[in-house]
């Protein structure tokens, strides 16, 4: 069985926030869904950039599977990634640590 994955990016958009955005669409050839980092290093590959700027998310499989789509941002350099992307998707990078919460009681 062919286990390959095809990947196109639309909706190219830079904005002003020291960023690029797309949307990506990934076709799946044999396989049930890629992992995020399999797609993260494909696009860097394809975008010419390196993985710690790079910031995928939101990948949804479309009915019937063979295809998802999801979102991809590049950052200008990793200082404006950390000031501009959330805590949560910075900590998947392991950019931020989260403070460990005391109980409430």
């Amino acid at each position: 069985m062919n286990t390959t994955i095809s990947i196109s990016t639309r909706k190219f958009i830079t904005d002003r926030l020291q960023r690029k955005q797309m949307v990506t669409d990934v076709f799946l050839y044999g396989k049930a869904t890629a992992p995020k980092t399999e797609v993260q290093e494909k696009l860097s590959k394809i975008h010419k950039t390196t993985l710690d700027v790079f910031f995928v998310f939101g990948f949804r499989t479309h009915f019937g599977g063979g295809k998802t789509t999801g979102f991809g941002l590049i950052y200008d350099s990793l200082d404006y990634a950390k000031k501009n992307e959330p805590k949560h998707r910075l900590a998947r990078h392991d950019l931020y640590d989260q403070k460990k919460q005391m109980s409430r009681k």
